[in-house]
């Protein structure tokens, strides 16, 4: 491994609806990922994560494998629904007392705890009144973003408001192929905007109780345009703004990249604006492949096992000559250094410094020399960036622990740590010894 920083801050992600399992215990109420879950069809083996990999009972065992590994930051998510049952109302304290317990555990080993408000499973009661297509969503967000700061603020070192809001809106709202199962295309765009608003009002939650280094976690992906014809560059355009610079720009410049797109948002859109921009002290990175875009296909089938309508103004096409992982995405280690060389270049100073806050792959087996390879040169390629100019602080795999894997199921795993979901016993791959070995080799 290249030679990071001495203060860079290495770390290791999971979510909680991934992971935690004991979806009916303490009080915690359903969220849309229980609903959709249940289902026939709508995750490819049938199952759910109902169980996951039981972290909620085996936390401490999680958060020693996460000292064993040698990181200095574990970003783990919160569940709206375990904190506040239905998305408003009174605080479940039982559901507060886990992740109390955990940042404790954290803290104990001298990991500092990273939680992320957001990671996709809204209160199901919440949904069932819009979800994210109604306003009031946004509030009531801050609300619980306000009780989770009034009980851990004095312990955490990193906040991530919202995760990945772009998958939340197309595959959740738009496409249908994730919850809450809305097929509404271009109807979906108030979820867009709603998440934004929900983001900035839990930047100020937060700030009010001393809160520090608050960011968000977007995901963003380099796009190339299939040919140099005008029709291919066009519709590249177009999924480079959907999914890039929508959900960024807002952030960071205060404004949306396209009068027409802001036009069809609801609400004070400018007034929003000025909440949504709060200044943040971090950015957070998703990065995980290019994308390659052309005009709209006859045949739209699928990619990465997500159906894409006919009626798409766009396609998405397959990057040839490139390894894949067990999903199928294509390994591109240059397009992270690439997305961090477009972020520079369009927000500048605007652009807080930045943590990958996602970066991983999905392989079978615990010898996974596949996953070593990948992170190698995912961390060779950030290396080359940061020598180049650009401003990073911090770096997390994904994953953990292989785990519930959305609408995939168990089938894909991402995780350091293998899990058998028979007996639940954790071992640690191939991959989790060599990144333990070369962060113990940076420190010595």
């Amino acid at each position: 491994m290249p030679p990071f920083p001495e203060d860079f801050l290495w770390g290791v992600s999971t979510s909680a609806h991934q992971i935690e399992g004991a979806v009916d215990e303490d009080g915690r109420g359903p969220s849309s990922w229980d609903a959709f879950t249940a289902q026939p069809g709508r995750v490819k083996d049938g199952s759910t994560a109902a169980v996951a990999t039981d972290h909620y009972r085996r936390y401490r065992e999680d958060v020693a494998l996460i000292h064993g590994l040698g990181v200095g930051a574990y970003r783990f998510s919160v569940s709206w629904s375990r904190v506040v049952p239905a998305g408003t109302g009174p605080v479940n304290q039982a559901g507060l007392d886990f992740y109390d317990r955990l940042v404790d555990e954290l803290c104990a080993y001298g990991i500092r705890p990273a939680p992320t408000l957001f990671h996709w499973d809204t209160p199901q009661e919440l949904e069932e009144s819009g979800g994210w297509l109604v306003r009031d969503t946004a509030y009531r967000f801050a609300e619980y973003a306000d009780a989770v700061a009034a009980r851990l603020a004095d312990r955490v070192g990193l906040w991530i408001t919202i995760n990945e809001p772009a998958e939340v809106t197309l595959l959740g709202y738009a496409l249908g192929e994730h919850a809450p199962g809305r097929r509404l295309l271009f109807d979906a765009l108030p979820a867009a905007h709603h998440q934004l608003l929900g983001h900035g009002l839990a930047v100020q939650a937060l700030r009010a109780h001393g809160a520090t280094r608050i960011g968000i976690a977007n995901s963003h992906s380099p796009v190339r345009a299939a040919s140099p014809a005008t029709a291919d560059r066009e519709a590249a355009d177009l999924y480079d703004m959907l999914t890039n610079r929508m959900f960024a720009d807002p952030v960071l410049l205060g404004r949306y990249p396209d009068d027409g797109l802001a036009a069809l948002l609801p609400g004070p859109v400018d007034a929003d604006l000025k909440v949504i921009s709060e200044p943040l002290d971090r950015y957070g990175i998703n990065y995980y492949q290019p994308m390659l875009i052309g005009a709209p296909n006859a045949e739209a089938g699928e990619f990465a096992g997500i159906g894409l309508p006919a009626e798409l103004p766009f396609s998405i096409r397959e990057i040839e000559g490139r390894p894949r992982t067990a999903f199928g995405w294509p390994v591109a280690p240059e397009g992270l250094a690439e997305q961090l060389t477009l972020l520079r270049q369009r927000y500048g100073d605007r652009l807080p410094p930045v943590v990958v806050t996602e970066n991983g792959c999905s392989y079978d087996g615990i010898d996974d020399q596949e996953r070593i390879t990948y992170l190698d040169g995912h961390l060779r390629a950030l290396h080359g960036a940061m020598a180049a100019g650009a401003d990073v602080r911090g770096y997390f795999v994904w994953s953990l622990l292989d785990n519930f894997e959305w609408a995939e199921g168990y089938a894909q795993r991402f995780g350091l740590v293998h899990v058998d979901y028979d007996t639940l016993v954790r071992t640690p791959k191939a991959s989790y010894h060599w990144l333990r070995e070369a962060l113990r080799g940076l420190r010595d």
